[in-house]
């Protein structure tokens, strides 16, 4: 049907443009579009029940429940359960976790040892949540004295305890174990000999950590020993230390020594030098002393790190004879490269018992050693009985 335009404003013919003819008078409005059906709320999980967890330390529990009658496959009403735990049955409630639809468990690894909690299940989807019925609790995690997945660890550590101690008896009834000789260990007699030739010092650096770093305690307990040399042979031993109390067990281990030597007249209390906790610093205090007072001999035991390039490179231009240790693996291409001698790894954690020939290193050197090789042969026999499809030992492995 043409409407007559003439007359209408410009505005009035926008207006119809836009929104078309008028439906003539009496005619019927079109259908509306059928609403979408909305989705119900999902119906609740039931049956919620609660385990502790064994072999654990009283920090978790496992929940099990019933699914929803809406989680089926396929079903969108169910879309997954939030998982909620209140220190009360009434809540107020916090969410745990959730998982998705078709999972009926879940474990709380988060709980604090002998709390009462309580729990519920929380069905979600798109037309919304519907807690269960019931609340369950109240639940308490409970430790165990043993944890049954661990005997293999327990078994171990009890074997290797049995080497340590047979051999700390065998060394100390006089039937001292095979120490294999170690250049480096060797070579720190040798330094502090051609030392005492030249009528210069020795200059020992334990390292540049604290107490509560395991290298800087070897470090420590070889000084006893290297100072039992220099006391042999009047040899004048200059230790610079970083920290307040490996600056005093320094000056018990070198009074010790000379102790042990016979010479405890000998002792110089000026020769352990506190420094500086300052790395750099104390770097700078060792260099000035390698360039004044030309130690012959020097020995780097312990933990170093950026500082061990600069210590070794200016002992080499002195021309001093250095033996060098430390298991900080970044650190041995320098001291490989600028020293006469290189202790790597373990070998410092050796040379203590090798030097000072005490049963109880040695038998915790030897001790060690053989507990390596049951764990690389019980790591040769798993790879074996693995190739051909017996899995029992790799079960007895396996810990929680």
């Amino acid at each position: 049907m043409r409407y007559p335009v003439a007359g209408l404003s410009a505005a009035a013919l926008l207006a119809l443009a836009l929104v078309g003819p008028a439906s003539p008078a009496g005619a019927a409005d079109p259908p509306a579009a059928a609403a979408a059906p909305a989705t119900p709320a999902p119906r609740p999980a039931a049956g919620l029940v609660w385990r502790d967890v064994p072999n654990d330390a009283g920090r978790a529990v496992e929940l099990d429940w019933e699914p929803s009658a809406d989680d089926r496959r396929g079903d969108p009403v169910v879309r997954g359960y939030q998982i909620e735990r209140s220190l009360n049955p009434g809540g107020p409630w916090t969410v745990v976790d959730s998982v998705a639809a078709g999972v009926t468990s879940f474990s709380d690894q988060t709980l604090l040892r002998g709390i009462e909690y309580f729990y519920r299940v929380i069905a979600a989807g798109p037309g919304g949540r519907t807690p269960a019925g019931s609340v369950t609790g109240p639940v308490v995690a409970t430790s165990q004295w043993f944890n049954g997945t661990r005997w293999s660890v327990l078994v171990l550590t009890m074997l290797f305890f049995g080497f340590v101690l047979y051999y700390i008896a065998s060394a100390q009834s006089g039937k001292k174990p095979f120490v294999r000789r170690i250049p480096g260990i060797d070579a720190i007699e040798e330094a502090i000999g051609r030392a005492t030739e030249m009528g210069r010092s020795v200059l020992y650096v334990p390292g540049i950590q604290d107490i509560d770093e395991i290298q800087t305690v070897q470090a420590l307990i070889i000084l006893e020993s290297v100072a039992r040399l220099t006391a042999k042979y009047e040899t004048p031993l200059k230790v610079p230390v970083t920290y307040p109390i490996p600056f005093a067990i320094a000056e018990e281990m070198v009074r010790g020594g000379y102790l042990h030597a016979g010479r405890p007249d000998r002792y110089d209390p000026d020769s352990v030098q506190f420094v500086s906790p300052e790395q750099f610093a104390y770097v700078a205090s060792i260099t000035g002393i390698m360039m004044r007072d030309q130690p012959a001999a020097h020995i780097f035991m312990g933990s170093f790190f950026a500082e061990s390039l600069l210590l070794a490179e200016t002992g080499f231009a002195t021309g001093a004879i250095q033996v060098a240790g430390t298991a900080n693996v970044h650190q041995l291409p320098f001291f490989v490269v600028a020293c006469d001698y290189t202790l790597i790894g373990e070998e410092l954690y050796a040379a203590s018992a090798y030097l000072s020939g005490e049963p109880k290193l040695v038998g915790s050197l030897k001790g060690a050693d053989l507990m390596k090789i049951v764990l690389v042969a019980i790591i040769l026999a798993g790879c074996v009985l693995e190739s051909f499809g017996v899995h029992e030992l790799t079960r007895w492995m396996i810990t929680q």
